[in-house]
């Protein structure tokens, strides 16, 4: 890894550990704000298709009812590995430390997932990331999409709250790729 490269991801590491501490609700990733928790199909009250394409997502914004369940089907139609992640501003900002690991590590690979990398013990690479800790994308808010793949999030929204949905993927978010849940 060059000197730059490190420097990114020991900043973006910087930028994980002070957001960790921060939260409660949201499962400690930012301002304490109760995001929700999954969902079973059975409680879902309606379908929200989701398209992901290279940095922007249709619909742009969704509108939910404090309490509602979602079911989520989510298509990436972009030519790159795009995320969908239910959270708040905050939550992003740390997860998108994880992701720029990601690519550091070489799991994600521009328009491919090497998984077989994600779900390696990457205690013993250059950074020490924690005994026994693999780069698995698999938090129950969240997909993490190859081109053409689609896969489903079953979501139970919180009472209100400011959250949105967004790609993590180094770069994206800063290039406009999230969206608002407006609670109506």
């Amino acid at each position: 890894m060059s000197l730059s490269r490190f420097a990114v991801a020991a900043m973006a590491m910087s930028v994980s550990v002070l957001a960790l501490g921060a939260g409660a609700h949201d499962g400690g990733h930012g301002e304490g704000v109760n995001i929700g928790e999954p969902g079973s199909v059975s409680d879902a009250n309606r379908t929200i298709n989701v398209a992901m394409y290279d940095n922007y997502y249709e619909p742009e914004s969704i509108e939910v009812k404090p309490g509602e369940t979602v079911r989520f089907v989510i298509e990436n139609k972009g030519s790159l590995v795009h995320e969908f992640n239910i959270g708040t501003a905050s939550m992003h900002e740390a997860h998108q430390a994880e992701m720029m690991m990601m690519v550091e590590h070489g799991v994600i690979q521009g328009g491919k997932l090497n998984k077989e990398m994600a779900g390696m013990d990457h205690s013993m690479m250059d950074m020490d990331m924690g005994k026994g800790h693999s780069m698995k994308h698999d938090d129950p808010n969240s997909v993490l999409l190859e081109p053409g793949e689609n896969k489903e999030i079953i979501w139970k929204f919180a009472e209100k709250g400011a959250i949105e949905f967004a790609c993590n993927v180094p770069g994206h978010y800063q290039a406009g790729m999230y969206g608002d849940v407006n609670f109506n």
